[in-house]
């Protein structure tokens, strides 16, 4: 398949990771080797181990405070030094067994130690592998086949990522999951590579070397290359059943393709006709139009085109004249005068006064004397634009081609396959390159007389995207797919409101699906080259054929699925007949093997288990750019040789940008290989690569100088799980994401945090701990009671927005709860139970490690999708529960569902509170001087209503311990405010106090309230406004007024708590000011 995004990839990791992952006995030597690397290695790691414990002692010793706490920190100091170094080390693992994990969890997360060793034993486990005879609901993804030539670039790392996600979760789920592996053949791409190497190796063409030996080659090439990218899809954590890989030119497949084009033909859905074509002069094929990248030229440009030596010039426009049969003159224009060799008409506008006299007259071509018949054509002139005749070249542009069907006009090509003038171009240009041809025809025109000038001209030009070589429209007989009934079949699977069969997401695209099935043409599928599936139709040469070249009588073509058959089905036709037959040279379009990809796989046309419990496949998965190439045509191929739609649903994810929004292009030097950012590399590095790769030295320094600016101390070493994350993270940008490193080296360090939350609950839980088989939440502290109902709700929320194809909601949803809630409040909620020998607390600690360790059973399993290689390595670490076994792998685990008695929403309202009151202690924190910012202080809430009052009296504990306070006083109204200490106004019922050391920066302050009391007038204002307005009470919903008569209400009591907030401070001042005196 064609792929939108191809990227550089490091040959030598690759190779490196396919000797490991298939298990392959090195020699003796290389073990030695490898031995005495891995020793360096671990004593590197014992070595840092050590380093890191003799920091960490120092950091301890460094904030003594009390001699209690010397002497306290001295213990520790001890106690680390006494640590072995080797209980922080995971063992050697052998290579598919189950990971031997480290006595003790290591100070910090290394994402290549973590990653290591897990994969291997899930797929030697089988853990990935589907059953055909389950009573699971089924669940299939079919992988878009990756090029064979292909190596892993930043588009398949978010391709792999959403769908193992999906995987992953509907696994977790208790659904029977299928992800097919495959790769494409990639007909051009993998052709042009081998070409390469035997030109490189042997200077031989593929002609010399001949058809047979050539695929001969490209198979051992192929066995020997190919697939690197399946390989490196296993550092993504990928869970594919391998045990279903396959290839798009492998026996079952090529038995596929061949019955679908049998059956297509005998439905007369496959023609062959003359038709024009995209040429490829160097590859000598037709190209698809994804093939075809667009140059914008502006005006006269000189571009380098392969298979010349001198630049050629395109941006013109040339102007000639044509005489008339009679007296005159008439003057056309092109841009491609070369083609003028192939004309056969010049075209006017009917109602065209200036060439009315010229109806049904001839022009004269000053080269051959041809006859150009003037013809008038209101559907392609425009007689304002130019002088308003048009030359016709029927056999060599798009729009005149229709002119010459609708014209009858005669279709004369001028070109070889490879690009040069033929016999049809007369004796001056025969054998002429195109472009060569292009200025001795103006030369030409000029001798005669004929050359009227050119002058600049925007344009599009058509490049292939394989060999930069120009395109050039060409008419050939090609095979055609007939699509008109098929796309409308394809349109009503998503349009038909009473039988809608498939979904798209997002739903913007499904407009772009309508454009392009309404506007369907038929689609040509052959291709001129000598890797891919050879058509399967036989030509039939009577002995009694005045001409015998291949092709000569169109209807002497039979279609079979093998030689013996095609033999048959000719003695059929061609009754008593002496003939011989030679197959069709041509292949077909790797798109057209790849459309049948969802039924191939399972095994069509043969009726495989796997079909029947297999298809329809789920959901479909790709790029929005191939939606009509790859998509349309599966649905168009499903529906009509497998009865059904392909899969029920299409997602199309956005396209990989760089950070600052441009395409990845090795020429900018911003292109992303996803093993270098699960890795990590060197600014040097990423330098090399470039130094290796085919750009000229004004590109290489370009891209140098842009490597430079983005990646100035090259990129850390993230991690599969970190960059899973990130790509998952970014959906919700629409058609694009803008791809910034920064961001995965964030997720990075939050698996750190992740890491680090884990270790303190090991070391809470202790050695002994067993958890329970169920809890009550209503006997449990108020922490643990709040953070088991918000995990309901990040629970649901992460759940229905996988359900709804929203990633990037559901990553936000799994992150805040870790983030914000687990880590930044319940478990700093929760250390005073275990560090204080309050005779209340017993019991609470026991209900704290009790949560804790369903939050972290939980968590990590609501974050396995996205995260699978840490999330596996951590819970392993858990202590199981005693009622059940505890399942082999975090993989096969149940995936978190809501449990009903979990939800408090009146105690997420209270931590709300707790939560809005700490938010203010802490930015008035923030604002003290930085060595006063980490000293406990004493603090005063003032609250205007009873609820409140008891919400902050109730939870004195919680707010103490996460403003960091040394004590809390909660006051009313009437109350006198404290004195030497800054306010803050939390809401209309709450302020906050925070005592000070030393002087109020009385202006700071004042000016801070002034612009927040600006701030609150001005929506009131604008509040006030809107609902004083004429129409207002009329236009605006009930519920909507009530929402915007509450908002007015907290704005007027929060203007009111500023300006108390106001008037304390200047009492502050006042006082302070008397003291002075």
């Amino acid at each position: 398949m064609v792929e939108s995004e191809r990227q550089p990839h490091d040959q030598t990791n690759g190779e490196s990771n396919q000797k490991v992952e298939s298990g392959a006995h090195p020699q003796v030597e290389d073990l030695e080797k490898k031995k005495k690397k891995e020793e360096k290695a671990r004593e590197k790691e014992l070595k840092k181990l050590k380093a890191a414990q003799k920091a960490e002692a120092a950091k301890l010793q460094a904030h003594e405070v009390s001699n209690s706490k010397v002497v306290k920190r001295k213990n520790i100091k001890k106690e680390a030094e006494e640590e072995n170094p080797e209980d922080y080390v995971d063992p050697e693992t052998p290579f598919g067994d189950k990971k031997h994990l480290s006595r003790q969890m290591a100070k910090q997360f290394n994402p290549s130690a973590v990653e290591k060793s897990w994969y291997a034993w899930w797929e030697k486990s089988g853990f990935f592998v589907a059953d055909s005879s389950s009573s699971k609901p089924p669940f299939v993804i079919v992988f878009p086949p990756p090029n064979v030539t292909g190596a892993l670039h930043i588009g398949h790392a978010l391709t792999s990522a959403i769908q193992d996600t999906i995987i992953r979760w509907r696994r977790m789920s208790g659904y029977n999951t299928l992800w097919v592996p495959g790769m494409d053949h990639a007909g051009i791409a993998t052709q042009v590579v081998v070409e390469k190497k035997i030109m490189r190796e042997r200077q031989l063409t593929r002609h010399d070397v001949g058809r047979e030996r050539f695929v001969s080659e490209v198979w051992s090439w192929k066995n020997e290359y190919g697939g690197t990218i399946l390989k490196q899809l296993r550092c993504l954590g990928a869970s594919f059943d391998w045990s279903r890989e396959c290839f798009t030119m492998d026996e079952k497949r090529s038995k596929a393709v061949t019955e679908a084009f049998v059956r297509l033909y005998n439905e007369h859905l496959i023609y062959r006709d003359l038709r024009l074509v995209n040429w490829d002069c160097i590859l000598r094929t037709a190209i698809s139009d994804i093939e075809v990248d667009y140059l914008d030229i502006k005006e006269r440009t000189l571009l380098k085109i392969p298979g010349y030596k001198m630049p050629v010039e395109f941006g013109v426009l040339t102007s000639f004249a044509y005489p008339l049969e009679e007296l005159g003159e008439i003057v056309v224009a092109t841009t491609r005068v070369e083609t003028m060799l192939g004309d056969t008409a010049i075209a006017i506008h009917p109602d065209d006064p200036r060439y009315s006299h010229l109806h049904g007259k001839f022009a004269i071509h000053p080269f051959n004397g041809r006859k150009l018949p003037i013809v008038c054509d209101a559907k392609l002139v425009d007689q304002n634009f130019g002088t308003g005749a048009v030359k016709i070249t029927p056999a060599h542009d798009p729009n005149d081609f229709e002119v010459g069907q609708r014209h009858n006009l005669e279709f004369i090509n001028i070109f070889t396959d490879d690009g040069k003038i033929n016999n049809n171009g007369g004796p001056e240009f025969a054998g002429m390159p195109r472009f060569e041809a292009r200025e001795a025809v103006t030369a030409a025109l000029q001798r005669q007389g004929l050359y009227r000038g050119a002058k600049n001209n925007e344009m599009r030009l058509g490049i292939c995207s394989r060999s930069n070589d120009v395109v050039e429209p060409l008419i050939k007989p090609q095979w055609y797919v007939k699509c008109n009934s098929m796309a409308k079949q394809a349109l009503d699977a998503v349009f038909d409101e009473e039988n809608r069969k498939m979904e798209i997401i997002p739903r913007q695209y499904a407009a772009e699906w309508k454009r392009w099935l309404e506007n369907i043409r038929d689609w040509c599928i052959s291709r001129q080259l000598w890797w891919g599936h050879r058509v399967p139709a036989w030509y039939v040469t009577l002995e009694d054929d005045e001409l015998k070249e291949l092709g000569a009588y169109s209807n002497h073509w039979v279609v079979a699925r093998n030689e013996e058959e095609a033999r048959t089905e000719a003695k059929r036709i061609f009754t008593g007949k002496e003939f011989r037959i030679s197959q069709d040279p041509d292949v077909l379009d790797t798109w057209f093997s790849s459309g049948l990809f969802p039924l191939s796989v399972l095994g069509w046309p043969d009726d495989t288990n796997d079909l029947k419990a297999f298809y329809p496949t789920s959901v479909l998965e790709t790029g929005h750019d191939i939606l009509f190439f790859w998509v349309a045509r599966m649905v168009m191929l499903g529906i009509k040789l497998g009865g059904d739609v392909p899969f029920g649903k299409v997602y199309l994810h956005p396209m990989i940008r760089d950070a600052h929004g441009r395409k990845m292009s090795k020429s900018l030097g911003n292109v992303i290989d996803p093993l270098e950012v699960i890795n990590g590399i060197t600014i040097e590095g990423l330098q090399k690569r470039l130094e290796e790769g085919n750009l000229d030295p004004t590109e290489l320094e370009v891209a140098k100088d842009g490597q430079r600016k983005d990646f100035p101390n090259g990129i850390p070493e993230c991690g599969a799980d970190a960059l899973r994350f990130a790509l998952v993270s970014y959906t919700a940008q629409s058609d694009k994401i803008n791809l910034d490193i920064q961001r995965v080296v964030g997720y990075r360090q939050w698996c750190n945090k992740l890491w680090n939350a884990v270790r303190f609950a090991m070391s809470k839980l202790g050695d002994d701990y067993t958890p329970p088989t169920n809890i009550a939440p209503d006997v449990m502290p108020f922490s643990c009671q709040w953070i088991l109902s918000v995990l309901n709700k990040a629970i649901s929320k992460t759940a229905s927005s996988l359900d709804s194809y929203e990633f990037s909601d559901a990553a936000t949803a799994v992150y805040s709860w870790w983030q914000f809630q687990l880590c930044d409040v319940f478990i700093e909620a929760i250390k005073p139970y275990f560090a204080s020998d309050d005779p209340k607390f017993p019991s609470a600690r026991s209900y704290a490690q009790d949560t804790l360790w369903v939050c972290l059973d939980n968590g990590l399993r609501l974050l396995h999708p996205f995260m699978p290689f840490v999330t596996e390595e951590l819970w392993q670490r858990l202590p199981s529960s005693r009622d059940c076994t505890k399942k082999e792998s975090i993989m096969i685990c149940k995936y978190p569902s809501v449990v009903e008695c979990w939800t408090n929403d009146r105690l997420e309202y209270e931590m709300d509170v707790v939560e809005s009151v700490v938010k203010s202690l802490r930015s008035l924190r923030s604002l003290m001087p930085a060595k006063e910012r980490h000293e406990r202080r004493a603090a005063f809430v003032l609250c205007r209503t009873d609820e409140v009052e008891e919400i902050v009296k109730s939870h004195k504990l919680e707010i103490s311990t996460l403003a960091t306070l040394s004590s809390m006083k909660v006051l009313r109204e009437n109350d006198g405010a404290p004195v030497g200490c800054a306010v803050s106004v939390v809401n209309e019922s709450l302020s906050a106090y925070l005592k000070l050391r030393g002087a109020i920066n009385a202006e700071a302050e004042r000016e801070k309230l002034k612009k927040r009391m600006e701030e609150l007038q001005k929506q009131r204002d604008n509040l006030t406004k809107m609902m004083d307005a004429s129409g207002y009470q009329e236009k605006v919903p009930p519920h909507i007024h009530a929402e915007n008569v509450a908002k007015l209400s907290t704005l007027m009591q929060e203007i009111l708590s500023f300006e108390e907030a106001s008037r304390h401070l200047e009492r502050e001042i006042a006082a302070e000011a008397s003291a002075n005196h």
